[in-house]
């Protein structure tokens, strides 16, 4: 996919974003960390996700190498996706990613109790 992206002066970090960036790339790079998934699974995985988008992200994540799409001479149609060898590089930065988020959801959530008079009682009692 076309990116404004200078690959010879850009940020390492952006190089890293460029590929993974945005809400779902990185969501579906994680449910496929477990195996090979059909569209339908991934759809079901990602709720919040419109189908338009899981396509057009898994599409972005094969141009660059990160997922192989494997489609089966079947009717209907069987398509499954599935990390590349490069693209199971990215699984300890996900691995990260998630720990960071599970502590911060946590340290969220000890926020809001903190304030929260009905969530204080509840606990307390």
């Amino acid at each position: 996919m076309a990116r404004n992206y200078n690959w010879k002066t850009g940020c390492d970090v952006e190089a890293t974003l460029s590929v993974i960036g945005g809400r779902w790339k990185p969501v579906l790079v994680c449910h496929l960390l477990s195996g090979r998934k059909r569209f339908g699974e991934l759809r079901r995985l990602t709720p919040n996700a419109t189908e338009r988008m899981i396509t057009l992200q898994l599409r972005e994540l094969e141009s660059d190498g990160v997922v192989s799409r494997h489609v089966f001479a079947e009717v209907p149609p069987r398509v499954e996706y599935e990390l590349t060898t490069f693209g199971r590089t990215l699984e300890p930065i996900l691995n990260l990613m998630q720990t960071w988020g599970r502590e911060f959801k946590h340290r969220r959530l000890a926020e809001e109790s903190e304030y929260d008079p009905v969530v204080r009682r509840s606990q307390s009692g």
